[in-house]
């Protein structure tokens, strides 16, 4: 079939040709991702109107105007398919909110509300920057590759070397499979309380109906998808929130134990997870750092808002005398004392593993199709049955495993990941003279500064939970 470029619009850097050298140098015209993805690039002089543009640094820390990275094509209809902000906005939030919800009223409610409160709004903004540093470093290795579809394997290999892919290769995949486990685990008891059928089939059809969903659905299904799960989650949460502040006690909110905050900070991490889906988020939105940024910080905030009311809600209507006692369940307490909850709770809960479920299915299936260097414009099912069938297997040789695979995961991989990690791979990208010249503007601000108190943050959780774990604080 014969195709006329005239007729495409291309994005462009304006960069001028004397002054612009990549060190890989990319193809006129290339299939780039599972998404459909088209990477060009071509030159022309700078102009003041260019619409959409960003800056971007080059040799002797000049300073240029650039559009988007390359366009999103429909492979049927040759068409750009701009990736759409409202549902990369939906991607994360849905990613965002998991089950890590459910369980931050139980690991809070010794610190009170307001010490959990300060401690979500802290690991929020911690969680914001180490999603933007994937950002800036994925979009940069996308620039120097002359290629979307870049993964953290990737983005590792060019910033941290071979002794950093490996790390990130088992630590990323540890954290998706015990999520992925915990997930499948807790949501086939659900369905099996629901539908009455065996565990087995509960587990089997929760993942091969969404599994389905991120093989065969485009962006756009995805994302409507999403946005669906996130307006249920948003509902039931509404409909929860009303039923349990009935009970509300303002004197309760008013508790604040500060001491005991460092042990709720793995569990609070973990609940707000989403980065997995960041280097799908960069190809999606054709690596236009604005919307990518947008989107971060107005996905995350729409789960902050639920992560505070939500805990406000719960730890302000149990009575003190019940809240002495460490090992109470808050949601079995409200279960206990109204019977309208349960359903409730159950419908929110199983939502709420759904859009996880979804952000973590296309997270890994990406990772795992770069990793095994699968061709990028082919839509190989490999990567996807190895993203299901593993974590299908182990719920079912274990359907206890729910609690066990969150605490590890959010203890140690977590903070390892999406913690150190972003940090340490965009000190390389910023400083290491090896990192390429041509660059994007720092997504984060404050320089080597900011990127040590990520790292000894991170650091600091991860020894004292080692420390108490063995039993040396």
């Amino acid at each position: 079939m014969a195709m006329s470029f005239s007729s495409l619009q291309f994005p462009t850097i304006s960069i001028p040709c004397r002054k612009y050298k990549f060190l890989h140098i990319p193809p006129f015209h290339r299939q780039s991702s599972k998404s459909k993805s088209s990477f060009h690039l071509c030159h022309r002089p700078f102009s003041s109107h260019s619409s959409t543009i960003f800056r971007c640094q080059a040799q002797k820390q000049q300073e240029y105007q650039v559009e988007r990275l390359f366009s999103n094509l429909n492979q049927a209809t040759l068409k750009r398919e701009p990736g759409s902000l409202s549902s990369a906005i939906f991607l994360v939030a849905g990613t965002t909110v998991g089950a890590g919800i459910l369980a931050i009223p139980a690991v809070t409610e010794e610190s009170g509300f307001l010490a959990s409160a300060v401690a979500c709004i802290v690991c929020w903004i911690f969680m914001v920057v180490t999603g933007l540093l994937i950002a800036e470093v994925n979009v940069n290795t996308m620039c120097e590759l002359g290629s979307g579809g870049v993964s953290l394997v990737s983005m590792a290999r060019r910033t941290l070397g071979t002794v950093g892919v490996q790390i990130a290769c088992w630590t990323y995949i540890f954290i998706h499979y015990a999520l992925l486990v915990a997930y499948v685990a807790r949501s086939s008891e659900i369905l099996t309380n629901f539908l009455g059928i065996p565990l087995w089939e509960s587990a089997a059809l929760f993942s091969l109906v969404f599994g389905g969903i991120c093989y065969f659905g485009s962006q756009r299904f995805i994302g409507g998808v999403n946005g669906v799960l996130v307006l249920g989650i948003i509902i039931s949460f509404t409909a929860l929130v009303a039923v349990a502040s009935g009970g509300l006690q303002l004197d309760a909110l008013l508790k604040a134990n500060f001491e005991a905050v460092p042990m709720s900070i793995p569990i609070i991490a973990l609940s707000f997870v989403y980065q997995n889906v960041v280097p799908v988020l960069c190809t999606n939105l054709e690596g236009n750092i604005s919307k990518v940024r947008a989107a971060i910080v107005l996905g995350t905030a729409i789960p902050l808002g639920l992560f505070l009311v939500w805990n406000g809600v719960i730890l302000g209507s149990i009575p003190n005398s019940e809240m002495a006692d460490k090992m109470i369940d808050p949601l079995q307490q409200l279960k206990s004392t109204n019977g309208v909850v349960g359903p409730i709770v159950e419908v929110f809960s199983l939502l709420a593993i759904a859009t996880s479920y979804i952000g973590f299915i296309l997270g890994l299936a990406d990772f795992l199709a770069d990793l095994l260097k699968l061709p990028a414009n082919q839509s190989s099912p490999l990567p996807y049955i190895l993203t299901l069938f593993p974590p299908l297997v182990l719920a079912l040789l274990d359907p206890e495993i729910f609690f066990k695979a969150l605490d590890f995961a959010g203890t140690y991989g977590v903070l390892v990941l999406f913690g150190i990690f972003p940090a340490a791979m965009a000190w390389s990208d910023r400083y290491s003279s090896s990192s390429s010249t041509v660059k994007l503007p720092q997504l984060v601000p404050g320089g080597r500064i900011t990127l040590s108190l990520v790292m000894g943050g991170a650091g600091y959780i991860i020894l004292s939970e080692l420390r108490q774990n063995f039993g040396l604080s």
